[in-house]
């Protein structure tokens, strides 16, 4: 039997990846106190969402914005009839925001999708 197959999904969390996400979206908006100013519908909150956009479509995505700027990205199983499994947050911060403001709900459910696909307990579905 495969032993990764009797690991937990947590073990599959590559968290140095996780972590440089965190840096690379910081830096978008960075102000110099270590926080971020990254509000919504900002070119600073667009250039945050196109690079999420643009992980989640290298793992399968597929990207809808809504006119508020709100992503939904649709991860497809093998099932469309499957209930979906949702998870986020946002990319924009307030005027002096920390640089974990809303990014690591989002940032996460990459992680966790990317996880999903490669666990070997995965369902059919």
């Amino acid at each position: 039997m495969d032993m990764t197959a009797q690991l937990p999904l947590s073990e599959f969390v590559v968290r140095k990846r996780l972590w440089d996400r965190h840096m690379q979206l910081g830096e978008i908006g960075a102000i110099g106190n270590g926080g971020v100013n990254r509000q919504a519908l900002t070119a600073k909150d667009n250039q945050a969402r196109r690079q999420v956009i643009d992980w989640a479509v290298a793992l399968g995505a597929q990207p809808k914005v809504d006119g508020i700027g709100n992503i939904f990205l649709r991860f497809p199983g093998n099932d469309e009839n499957a209930p979906a499994v949702m998870t986020g947050s946002h990319l924009d911060t307030q005027p002096t925001g920390g640089k974990f403001d809303g990014i690591s709900g989002v940032l996460a459910g990459l992680e966790g999708w990317r996880c999903w696909r490669h666990w070997p307990l995965q369902d059919a579905s």
